[in-house]
């Protein structure tokens, strides 16, 4: 399997150009890139780029309308409910989180909830919103359904994910309520993977799986069993049923052509300051999380890792020499700007490589 490897500036560049050039509103078009691509940095392939033919596939269809910018339909002390109106779901969460930020600085606290929504990209870079203004950030949004509840066979749910992050650099969460995110399978298959790891999937029968086709026509493994299925609920329940939003089956996709998605997203924002100072909070992050680290690893590891760590190493790895794209999502991509007519940025022979 091939890659090429391309510099983030670049990668953010093509995808902005790809998304002009299928009528996204030039703010959106930069804001989806930036999202995407930061993703990429962080090493969370399966929300980078390779979503963008698929966001492309949605406007074009008519499934998601990039013109509209939604609206609030109620404001109310520390709540707000919005109408995303079938809006780019990167816009519907800068909008959503503005408001978030601004509620809670007001009362301590603040809800947001938003439906008819779309695709936003990895939870943590709206959840980062909040703490970098000094405040705890979490966020969750329903998805397609992929899942079946537990000790069943047919999809009813999504991946559901949950994301907290708060104003320290040593801890991010962020999380789906499946052992994986349904983007690395499709990612698999993209590529060319034939298997997947134990675990991650079941066939349509439930029946767990490591063959990517299987999976395809498959089930996503909740985390956890019926834990994990207890937390997905838990999700659709602030998100979508809280929202008055679409529902498990009543949500569509970004791969399903003909309907438009209806996701509903939930922020809530905690401001710090109303409980310690924040560069106390800080001081007691770094404690904590240096009480984790300090634990002896267990047999065959080298260390103990903390949420959020894995993805700054490869962060600040990427940043320096460049995001590895697998040479099916990379293909997609130019497949795309070929249609649309966006030339593609000019790769020298040098950042080949092939994949072990």
């Amino acid at each position: 399997m091939s890659k090429i490897t391309i510099n983030a500036n670049d990668l953010t560049a093509f995808s902005e150009a790809i998304l002009r050039a299928a009528r996204v509103p030039e703010r959106k078009a930069g804001l989806v890139a930036t999202s995407l691509v930061a993703a990429n940095l962080r090493g969370v392939d399966s929300h980078g780029v390779q979503l963008l033919p698929y966001y492309v596939a949605q406007v074009e269809a008519g499934d998601m309308n990039p013109s509209t910018d939604g609206h609030v339909i109620s404001e109310m002390g520390a709540c707000l409910h919005y109408d995303a109106e079938n809006s780019i779901g990167q816009s519907v969460a800068e909008t959503c989180c503005a408001h978030g930020v601004r509620i809670a600085r007001q009362h301590g606290v603040s809800m947001v909830i938003a439906r008819e929504s779309n695709h936003f990209g990895a939870a943590a870079y709206w959840a980062q919103k909040y703490s970098s203004q000094g405040l705890i950030g979490i966020v969750m949004c329903n998805a397609s359904q992929l899942v079946p509840p537990w000790q069943g066979k047919l999809p009813r749910y999504g991946t559901n994910p949950i994301c907290m992050s708060v104003p320290s650099d040593r801890w991010l969460l962020d999380m789906a309520t499946t052992t994986v995110a349904a983007g690395k399978i499709y990612k698999a298959s993209t590529n060319g993977q034939t298997t997947i790891p134990a675990g991650w999937a079941m066939d349509h029968e439930g029946v767990p799986t490591t063959s990517v086709e299987s999976a395809l026509t498959g089930l996503l493994s909740p985390l956890g069993g019926y834990k994990g299925s207890g937390l997905a609920l838990m999700v659709e329940i602030l998100c979508s049923v809280l929202a008055g939003g679409a529902m498990c089956s009543e949500v569509g996709g970004i791969r399903i052509r003909g309907r438009a998605l209806r996701v509903s997203q939930m922020y809530l924002g905690v401001d710090i300051a109303r409980f310690l100072p924040v560069e106390e909070f800080r001081a007691r992050m770094d404690r904590l999380v240096e009480l984790m680290k300090s634990t002896p690893p267990a047999k065959g590891y080298d260390e103990v890792l903390v949420a959020g760590e894995p993805e700054w190493r490869m962060e600040t790895e990427r940043k320096v020499n460049g995001i590895p794209i697998e040479d099916g999502t990379w293909q997609s991509m130019l497949d795309t700007a070929s249609r649309l007519k966006v030339q593609a940025p000019a790769l020298s022979p040098s950042v080949v490589e092939l994949a072990p």
